[in-house]
């Protein structure tokens, strides 16, 4: 959740540092802080409990100078956000800066032991046990070893950056379970807690491995493992384009990811490579959040594709139950950083009971790539927005391809019932920008559903995910309490919550004439008039080719409609989750939230 970063070179240390904590804003934090040295040995840290703004705000009056720092953005976990508690953190002489992501599990009792070896602590986090272990250890070692040493008394997972105002020009960072990433530049170097601070600098990157400490200065970088044996650099290019961090134009990251998405959708379609899959016999799809609706989804279609049994499974339940998997099993890992705690438990729990994985991921070089067996990588980009738009549907892309291949290989589909599968998916973004550009109809109702108290929503076979995606987009956005329901389950407890101050948005867009189709859109249309019949308003998301059902729900069941292109029910959801971010997106604006940045919510879930 935590973000770092970290320079060194011939740049202002605070120019670099400030614009590097920007690109992590979206990761969610209540303070933030830089530390930043000069040649001579100064050291100067300053912190604010706020956004990045305010911390450039405290500085526009201080002359800071310095080519070497770390900077932080903090989500309070040990300790209340407070200027105290806020990062970077030092030691007793406060030569020592460190910046932390994670939790220091035994931090209570080195604490203790350092107080009464007679060092002084300032603040009630467990960060601070970092730069006081490495204080002890400078008068015996230089700053690398000194800071290995120390890391070694730490249990937990983490990451974390340090500089020392003995050693100018000098960054020192480590990785135990949290992500860290390392940017090379010509004379210059970087360290953080996510590539998105990297992009504007360089796409020169090296991703720590587990365990790994890192020496960043002007004039080169080492690294080691945590035996203290030296590491080949092993540089990698990233293909992340700068301008996919910007606004472009846009008023919030988020609707311009919303935005993205038939590009994302053509990308990763046409990127997808092929596995080979004999021996599967069961699929397991773990994820949280969005990412579990995605697996939601790919239960629904890898089923029906492919003729085998797939489970999909929220992963922080996976991991803390005993799950059974074995050799036969294909366990896909969802998530979007590829550094979600949850996941990558699941991932490990799966692995130490033989099945094999997959990880689902739109970040190169994550955790869970380097866990799995094999990765599938969305062609997303980064995503700054903390709902997540453009990722999920790239989700969704893969494991529709991951269904249809399936199918194939087990003989459940023909070679024709593929193609034609992936034919319409190349189709599929010209459609989702026919929806884009109904967006004015979208904000209208938006405008009409703002004051809303608790909002409704009803899917079924494979649009309840949708249901249940569409829900988490507007509590997430707009603080509304949100409910996303399957349809058949209406009857049993659904119906008493209906009444004329609860809007319903009812999911029916299927063709009816496909069988299984127009029964789902039967029994949904009945549905929606249940909903009506209780005075509650209605939103009927339908298919804009059936006239006769946009006339059936408007005028008989007298709702508003929002009106989608078809498609096949497989790629249905790609389309339908489209007004509905757009919906939350509208609502969340007029009532005033921070849309690319909820309260209380963060981007990347590192720690449970």
């Amino acid at each position: 959740m935590c973000g770092i970063i970290g320079y060194t070179g011939s740049r202002s240390a605070v120019a670099v540092l400030l614009e590097g904590l920007r690109r992590l804003e979206y990761r969610g934090y209540d303070s933030a802080g830089i530390a930043v040295g000069d040649e001579r040995g100064g050291l100067e840290v300053v912190r604010v409990v706020g956004k990045v703004r305010q911390l450039a705000e405290a500085l526009e009056g201080r002359v800071v100078k310095g080519t070497f720092g770390v900077g932080h953005t903090r989500w309070a976990t040990h300790g209340r956000p407070a200027e105290e508690n806020a990062h970077p953190h030092r030691d007793c002489g406060g030569q020592v800066a460190v910046v932390h992501n994670g939790i220091i599990e035994n931090y209570l009792a080195l604490r203790r032991e350092l107080e009464e070896e007679g060092h002084r602590f300032v603040s009630e986090t467990d960060t601070e046990v970092i730069g006081h272990l490495v204080e002890r250890e400078l008068g015996k070692a230089s700053l690398s070893e000194a800071v290995r040493r120390a890391a070694a008394r730490l249990e937990g997972l983490f990451a974390f950056a340090l500089v020392w105002a003995g050693e100018p020009g000098v960054v020192v960072g480590m990785r135990r379970g949290a992500p860290l990433v390392v940017g090379v530049g010509e004379g210059e170097a970087w360290v953080a807690s996510d590539m998105a601070a990297l992009v504007p600098f360089t796409r020169r990157v090296r991703v720590l491995e587990d365990g790994e400490l890192v020496e960043l200065r002007p004039d080169g970088i080492r690294v080691w493992d945590a035996e203290g044996r030296q590491r080949p650099l092993r540089v990698e290019s990233v293909g992340w384009d700068p301008l996919w961090v910007e606004k472009g134009g846009y008023p919030h990251f988020m609707l311009k990811e919303i935005h993205e998405q038939p590009r994302v959708v053509r990308e990763t379609a046409s990127a997808y490579e092929e596995m080979w899959l004999e021996d599967v016999e069961e699929l397991v799809l773990v994820g949280c959040g969005t990412s579990y609706h995605a697996g939601l989804y790919g239960k629904y279609v890898i089923e029906e594709a492919a003729k085998v049994r797939v489970a999909a499974e929220v992963a922080s339940e996976f991991r803390y139950r005993r799950p059974v998997v074995g050799a036969k099993t294909l366990v896909v890992a969802i998530t979007q950083s590829g550094e979600t705690a949850d996941t990558l438990g699941a991932v490990r729990e799966a692995k130490q009971r033989g099945a094999r994985v997959v990880a689902l991921t739109n970040v190169p070089g994550s955790s869970v790539e380097r866990e799995a067996d094999a990765v599938m990588r969305t062609r997303a980009g980064p995503e700054i927005g903390v709902a997540a738009t453009k990722t999920f549907v790239a989700q969704m892309v893969l494991l529709l391809r991951l269904g249809l291949e399936l199918g194939r290989q087990r003989g459940a589909l023909t070679e024709a019932a593929v193609r034609e599968r992936a034919q319409e998916l190349t189709h599929l973004p010209l459609r989702m920008e026919r929806i884009l550009e109904r967006e004015g109809e979208i904000a209208e109702l938006a405008r009409r559903l703002w004051r809303a108290r608790h909002v409704l929503y009803l899917g079924r076979g494979v649009l309840y995910p949708i249901a249940l995606e569409g829900a988490l987009k507007l509590k997430e956005l707009s603080y509304i309490p949100a409910e996303g329901c399957a349809a058949g389950e209406m009857k049993h407890g659904v119906n008493a919550l209906l009444e004329e101050r609860l809007p319903v948005v009812v999911l029916l867009p299927y063709d009816r004439r496909e069988e299984l189709g127009r029964v789902l859109y039967e029994k949904t249309f009945a549905n929606l008039l249940e909903v009506r019949a209780r005075g509650a308003p209605a939103i009927a998301v339908v298919n804009e080719e059936d006239g006769e059902a946009i006339r059936a729900c408007r005028e008989e069941a007298g709702a508003r409609i929002l009106a989608i292109p078809s498609a096949h029910r497989w790629l249905l959801p790609l389309l339908a989750i489209v007004p509905l971010q757009l919906l939350a997106y509208h609502i969340a604006r007029r009532r005033g939230c921070d849309v690319d940045q909820p309260r209380n919510l963060a981007k990347s879930v590192t720690v449970e």
